[in-house]
């Protein structure tokens, strides 16, 4: 088996991962699968053991050198990154080994992108490229318009509307790539926290509130975007059933995502629940 029968899977938390590599194994491709012990689920060792066509090495976080190791003895020259790796791990016990302490050192920030950035870049001196995870997984972007039963009225419209303003801005800072929205006042912007839990956080402001303390629309708006710049290698925005689940929970009755540019995570099954719970979903 030659080079460019060979992927490198680095593996984060969720089922982004395992898409990924079902989409690869499907093109023939033998995948090598660096496991985030932090992050990656378990099961990624049953499939292993249960195809020939992959292999598992687990590595902590903070093991650049030896996630280089293993995909150079694997042959590996092109890898992708798929799921996510969650932003406070930065800041969590884990000890970075030389090359990332070193790589740590060097970044003015520690924004995804710069971090992120910067790993790709040493990976690429060692003749490892990253590669987008979209092109393996192109089916799954998001398409233009209406992709629910219901249509958004007309306070959803003017919700997305200014949602995609304030989503675009605090996108290009690198901080986030999704606000919650209600009658036109931005409710929550997603920083380090992820998405569901920033939709959890809108919901419990909402849910504070006194029943006959305002006039306005307590309906929450939830607004995802690609960043202006988006490096599609990493950090791809993804969406799927726990996120109609985490609306529902909190209140939220419309999703709009970027169409071409945002993932959706088992579509069918996410459009049904998002029916059956009123939610009407719109790629922008």
């Amino acid at each position: 088996m030659n080079a460019s029968d060979r992927l490198g899977l680095i593996a984060g938390n969720g089922r982004f991962p395992f898409l990924l590599l079902e989409a690869a194994r499907a093109r023939g491709l033998h995948v090598v699968v660096a496991a985030i012990k932090e992050e990656t689920d378990p099961e990624m060792d049953t499939r292993a053991a249960n195809d020939s066509g992959m292999e598992v090495h687990w590595m902590s976080l903070g093991e650049l050198s030896k996630l280089i190791d293993t995909f150079q003895k694997a042959g590996v020259h092109n890898a992708v990154m798929a799921g996510q790796v969650r932003h406070k791990q930065i800041f969590s016990a884990i000890r970075p080994d030389w090359r990332l302490a070193k790589l740590l050192m060097s970044l003015r920030t520690r924004n995804t992108d710069m971090l992120l950035g910067a790993i790709a870049k040493v990976l690429s001196d060692e003749g490892i490229e990253l590669v987008s995870s979209t092109a393996y997984l192109e089916p799954m972007l998001a398409k233009q318009g209406v992709l629910s039963q219901r249509t958004p009225n007309e306070t959803e419209r003017n919700d997305i509307a200014y949602g995609l303003t304030v989503a675009r801005g605090i996108a290009g800072f690198d901080l986030g790539q999704t606000v919650v929205i209600a009658a036109g006042a931005c409710v929550a912007v997603e920083a380090m926290e992820g998405t569901d839990a920033c939709i959890a956080r809108a919901g419990a402001l909402m849910g504070s509130l006194e029943d006959d303390a305002s006039t306005l629309a307590r309906s929450l708006t939830v607004v995802k975007v690609a960043k202006p710049r988006q490096d599609l290698r990493f950090d791809v925005p993804v969406v799927g059933v726990p996120t109609i689940r985490a609306m529902q929970a909190a209140g939220a009755t419309c999703l709009a995502v970027e169409a071409g540019r945002t993932l959706l995570f088992d579509e069918e099954n996410m459009l049904r629940e998002a029916d059956e719970a009123g939610i009407c979903i719109v790629g922008e």
